[in-house]
């Protein structure tokens, strides 16, 4: 029941999480985008930097961008910043129901280090703070007249702390966390610079007064970085259905290597309209390319007939290490269904997902944290398993 009630719960905080990740994102993108298409040429109206004409779902819109502001506040006045704060919020949440409800399955592999919930629990919390901070120092730094060198410090932070909690938690661990550190700096942004940038924006036109362009340069800079930071959380957000990222034994700099691909995309869009630097897509195509040759598995020899394992031979150790999670009814505690709903019980399932099977045990990222103790020397009857299955069907 309590693992029933959990698995929902998963459902409907992802299914949020979801909804205001894409209203974010997609708010960011669109505001971006208008920036870079506004038409600023000569003539336009006192008061006016640029506007923009669209069509969209049948019908034609105006957009007007003021250099300073109206003369006077319209009565209603839109404000971008619930789906912020709602993504980190359900983020949170998701986090706590999937990773810290079940530690020990999820936060922690004895064969990266020892360590109890509790303790992996608070690295896991520790590593989202501690990046807002040190992230908040080095934007009111010197550093900030400086945004090229700004951005390759924040990258390289990013790529110490990948480092670090790789050599702490279990894989998936690792990557979420980087990805929950990313989106605390973006959700703070917002909420601590972006959003009383605003406000004394707003403020300055009520009481008739020039604004202070410091709270407007700091707010553009935030914003310019929550940009670039977008594409790269993204592919955390979905990386736990990747195991040949996460599952890499150089896994950080898989993560590493495909944030800077995030970024060099990213970056194309953002200054396409000034300057098309159309080697931008193929070379981020090309390190895309070139991290997939580089996480492949090694070619592997042929069996020789007495070296051939059956299904059958293997199914004891299946029962054993893998029964916990993925059977009809599992024993583990915090799954009330077979994850995937990859049941090995069921005749054919297991043959079926070979594949899959033989790249998650190899990689030691299944079992779960190595709960259930599978041995190397089991690993390896798995994988002359999958490969006796292989050779038979050539």
């Amino acid at each position: 029941m309590e693992a029933h009630i959990a698995e929902w719960l998963n459902l409907l905080v992802r299914w949020i999480h979801f909804i205001v990740g894409v209203a974010w994102i997609g708010a960011s993108f669109y505001f971006n985008w208008l920036e870079n298409h506004l038409d600023r040429k000569p003539p336009q109206k006192e008061g006016i930097d640029g506007n923009l004409w669209a069509v969209h779902g049948g019908g034609f819109y105006h957009l007007k961008k003021f250099t300073n502001g109206p003369d006077t506040l319209p009565p209603v006045l839109h404000w971008f910043k619930w789906e912020a704060y709602m993504t980190w919020v359900s983020g949170v949440t998701l986090l706590t129901i999937v990773y810290y409800y079940n530690a020990k399955a999820m936060m922690i592999d004895s064969s990266v280090m020892a360590l109890s919930p509790a303790t992996a629990i608070a690295i896991g919390i520790a590593s989202m703070i501690i990046s807002w901070f040190v992230y908040d120092l080095l934007c009111k730094s010197p550093l900030r007249h400086k945004p090229l060198m700004l951005g390759i410090i924040i990258f390289a932070y990013l790529a110490i702390l990948a480092f670090a909690l790789s050599h702490l938690l279990s894989p998936r661990a690792a990557y979420i966390h980087v990805g929950a550190a990313i989106g605390t700096i973006m959700a703070a942004n917002v909420f601590f610079v972006i959003i009383p940038s605003q406000k004394e924006l707003v403020k300055a036109l009520t009481e008739n007064r020039i604004p202070d362009p410091g709270y407007g340069v700091n707010g553009l800079l935030r914003s310019r970085h929550n940009n670039y930071l977008t594409l790269p959380v993204l592919f955390i957000m979905i990386s736990n259905h990747f195991p040949s990222t996460y599952g890499s034994p150089y896994n950080w700099l898989v993560l590493i290597g495909l944030a800077a691909v995030a970024v060099l995309t990213r970056h194309y869009f953002n200054i396409r309209h000034i300057n098309k630097a159309v080697w931008m897509l193929p070379t981020a195509l090309f390190g895309f390319i070139l991290i997939m040759f580089a996480t492949m598995p090694p070619k592997q020899t042929a069996l020789a007939q007495n070296d051939i394992i059956s299904t059958a031979k293997i199914m004891p150790i299946v029962k054993q290490r893998c029964f916990g999670c993925h059977s009809s009814k599992p024993t583990q505690p915090g799954f009330s269904a077979p994850p995937a709903g990859l049941a090995y019980d069921k005749p054919g399932v297991l043959e079926n997902n070979a594949d899959k099977i033989n790249t998650q045990v190899m990689q030691k990222i299944m079992p779960l944290g190595n709960l259930t103790q599978m041995t190397d020397d089991e690993r390896n009857r798995i994988n002359r398993w999958y490969r006796s299955l292989k050779q038979e069907a050539q």
